[in-house]
């Protein structure tokens, strides 16, 4: 039996304890995860005795490839997805319905439900995010590949700092490296921000040069084997003010605090306050404006989120990532970010990329 297989029948399962006849997975990610299909614009219906991946002849041969043993409902261009979809429902003699609520928009629903007036429609949400949140041998090893890859990337550029190059040439440089060394794209447009511009969280790269002096907040990523990583590092060139040093060393701390307490049993609500505890110690808690972290996978932003509004608990194979940081509008910010894996007994960092203060300096 396939990964995909075991999957399938694992939330099969989910399903039927729901109440629910069939599921229709609208999610593209989640089409991705329970079939290993690569392309978009295509659905899944899951029943109790099967499913059926419904698309167009664009994918026709793709399907084919990349999900053996699927049945599949390839539309006429003249036959929209409503049409084609509810008459697979139709045929499966499907009474009950589970849809992905935060997926599925209201009008394709309400379109739905005109053609199929027969069918109870069960509105869900996450079916799929605790089985994802939790990644297989398989996953966990593209994850890896991801990683190595944006450090392979992340070393190349940085080798060639030059202070006349702007933010953009150092985001595009980073995106064709991780292709060179042969990731698919980027897991999201590098964030490289220079100086004061480095306060913004999710600063966009600009024409503004990185200049002699100062320092670069850079926060990027790989997409290797359809997995992402997501990293962050802080490159400081020329002197190390006093200033930067405290602020470097508070982060620094607090990710190293968080991190080690990572393992099975731990809740991600805890993790967030070990890291914020150190750096409201130190004076500056209010310049800490997003929650410790995230899961990673097949999306950037998983479950579970490391935050003080999250009830989860860490358990082996989740993936997440630990990215305190301290934002001072005006004179920059500092954020260091890893990617760890929750062990059987706790942890293991998968990103190796050089953050002490001394390593991180260049010219």
């Amino acid at each position: 039996m396939s990964r995909f297989e075991t999957r399938r029948d694992k939330l099969r399962r989910t399903v039927k304890r729901r109440g629910a006849e069939a599921l229709l997975v609208t999610d593209v990610a989640n089409v991705t995860y329970l079939t290993g299909f690569t392309g978009d614009s295509t659905y899944l219906l899951l029943r109790r005795d099967g499913e059926t991946l419904i698309s167009d002849g664009r994918y026709t041969t793709q399907l084919g490839e990349e999900c053996p043993g699927v049945d599949l409902e390839i539309r006429a261009s003249n036959v929209n997805m409503c049409n084609s979809t509810s008459g697979v429902v139709r045929r499966a003699k499907v009474r009950n319905l589970a849809i992905e609520a935060d997926s599925m928009t209201v009008g394709f629903r309400e379109q739905l439900a005109e053609k199929l007036p027969g069918v109870e429609f069960m509105n869900t949400s996450g079916l799929l995010v605790e089985q994802r949140s939790c990644k297989d041998r398989d996953e966990i090893q593209r994850i890896r590949k991801a990683v190595r890859c944006a450090e392979k990337a992340f070393a190349t550029v940085c080798a060639a700092l030059a202070p006349s190059k702007t933010e953009k040439d150092l985001a595009d440089e980073l995106d064709s490296a991780m292709r060179r060394l042969g990731a698919q794209c980027a897991s999201f447009p590098p964030i490289v921000a220079a100086g004061p511009r480095s306060a913004l969280p999710h600063a966009s790269a600009t024409k503004q040069p990185i200049g002699e002096n100062g320092f670069l907040l850079i926060d990027w990523g790989a997409r290797d084997d359809l997995y992402v990583s997501d990293l962050t590092r802080l490159v400081i060139r020329g002197k190390l003010s006093a200033k930067l040093r405290r602020v470097y060393s508070v982060v620094l701390e607090a990710q190293t605090k968080a991190i080690e307490a990572i393992r099975p049993g731990v809740a991600v609500k805890d993790l967030d306050a070990i890291a914020r505890g150190v750096i409201t110690d130190a004076g500056f808690g209010r310049r800490f404006t997003h929650g410790l972290g995230h899961g990673i996978g097949l999306e950037v932003h998983e479950n579970p989120r490391l935050s003080v509004l999250s009830d989860a608990v860490l358990r082996p194979g989740m993936v997440v990532t630990v990215e305190p940081g301290i934002y001072l509008p005006g004179w920059g910010g500092v954020r260091l970010e890893d990617d760890v894996l929750v062990t059987r007994n706790g942890h293991e960092v998968l990103s190796g990329a050089a953050k002490q203060l001394d390593e991180v300096m260049v010219g």
